[in-house]
């Protein structure tokens, strides 16, 4: 993690911070609390908030060590959170130790004055003892790893190989991958643009994104991106960006019937438009987060019929003629993108994976009916988990038996975020460039 640009002090940085720490452990989302913080601070209190949630299994792990007493939450969030910024993780450092330790002190008079001395005791002795205190800490899972227990263990079952490279690999800053509008230019023209601007970039070698995705060796602001206002360009993943190319597959025909179902924000959505002459259907459960869809169509100038509704409760929306695709972009636990949401992680819980699995289950039943024969269904997940993938995809062809429903060999299956499971840059060493997905492409007879 770099150091925050920002003027406003580091000491109000971190108590922001810690509140922010505090908000997801008592069950809200980062999103949510980063959005309601002053506009000056936003910047600085999101890099230093996600770098928390990123270590925050060390840091619990360490202050239990130092301080077994649990202090009050005000002051554990305060705690944790510099703890996990002077963790070594192997990166340079944001700021020096004595400039933590002096602005996290400071944060605590303002905050709870009676616990700076306390505050100031324990962040000076892991200084001190930190290589010692680090491999204590490593010694626990929850230190070793920075995921809950009950998520380490199902990782650990789902892929017994790579539980742990994947584990990591959720710690690790995700690319900045870019979609380029394929009606209005080339991947390789787009990074000649780049070029110009002096913003180093490279294709992503994957036959499956059509030569549009590109990554930035460097984030930066959306505004300073060529042509981002004009609808040339878009933020996605990678790995996002393999729905819309897996369902227009070779071509639908012109004004083919679409549904992109649970469509918020629109990213997918806007893709399939952009491959394709459609009539689209992007339906969504929630209202204030189909305002986003809106907007991304309007800035890419393509049109589609945006709706509020539950893809189950068909008979409110529906208006009975068949779609000839639909792309279900299920609802999940958001396990294979915790590294640009590092607190869902903290968030979930044991029972919410069962739930979901039987929200997905149930959604794929709806909309089957709707679709026409000779159709083809895209299911998505942004989930490393086998209960929200690739069981549940073999569950939906035992109920659906008898040649009713078919997987295409096409289908990619779970995508994995390591170097070696993934597309890559075009040049440059390898890493990995796709967050964790599941895919299944179904054909109707």
């Amino acid at each position: 993690m770099t150091s925050p640009t920002s003027s406003v002090p580091l000491s109000r940085l971190l108590d922001l911070t810690a509140d922010a720490v505090q908000a997801v452990r008592a069950g809200r989302s980062l999103t949510d609390v980063i959005a309601r913080v002053p506009a000056d601070a936003r910047p600085g209190v999101q890099a230093l908030a996600f770098h928390t949630m990123r270590w925050l299994g060390s840091a619990g792990e360490v202050r239990a060590l130092v301080a077994p007493k649990s202090p009050p939450p005000n002051v554990e969030s305060l705690l944790v959170t510099a703890l996990a910024l002077l963790w070594p993780t192997g990166e340079p450092a944001p700021y020096t130790d004595h400039t933590l330790v002096d602005q996290a002190v400071n944060a605590a008079r303002h905050r709870t004055p009676v616990a700076a001395g306390f505050i100031n005791a324990v962040l000076r002795r892991f200084v001190r003892e930190r290589d010692k205190l680090a491999a204590a800490a490593r010694h626990q899972p929850l230190g070793a790893f920075n995921h809950p227990l009950w998520w380490i263990e199902r990782v650990r079952h789902d892929w017994p190989t790579q539980w742990q490279a994947l584990l990591e690999a959720a710690n690790v800053h995700p690319p900045f991958t870019l979609r380029v509008n394929h009606r209005r230019g080339s991947g390789e023209a787009y990074l000649q643009r780049l070029a110009a601007q002096g913003r180093a970039a490279s294709l992503v070698d994957d036959p499956a994104l059509l030569g549009q995705a590109v990554v930035l060796a460097e984030p930066c602001p959306v505004t300073q991106l060529p042509g981002f206002a004009e609808g040339e360009v878009s933020v996605q993943d990678a790995a996002a960006q393999r729905a819309a190319p897996l369902l227009v597959g070779d071509g639908l025909p012109a004004g083919a019937r679409v549904l992109d179902a649970c469509a918020a924000p629109g990213g997918k959505t806007a893709h399939l438009l952009e491959l394709a002459e459609l009539d689209l259907l992007a339906l969504d459960s929630d209202p204030t987060r189909l305002v986003r869809v809106q907007e991304n169509l309007n800035r890419l100038q393509l049109k589609a019929e945006v709706r509020a509704g539950d893809a189950r409760d068909t008979a409110a929306w529906w208006d009975g003629r068949p779609f000839d695709a639909i792309l279900l972009d299920a609802p999940c636990s958001a396990s294979g993108i915790v590294r640009r949401h590092p607190d869902v992680r903290w968030l979930r819980r044991p029972d919410d994976i069962s739930s979901l699995a039987r929200l997905q289950a149930e959604m794929l039943e709806a909309l089957w009916p709707l679709l026409a024969p000779g159709g083809r269904l895209v299911y998505a997940t942004c989930s490393l988990f086998r209960s929200e993938g690739a069981e549940q995809i073999d569950a939906f062809l035992q109920r659906h038996g008898g040649g009713e429903a078919s997987l295409d060999p096409l289908s990619p299956g779970h995508l994995l975020s390591l170097a070696d499971n993934g597309p890559q840059p075009s040049a440059g060493a390898p890493r990995a460039l796709q967050d964790g997905f599941y895919y299944a492409l179904l054909h109707k007879a």
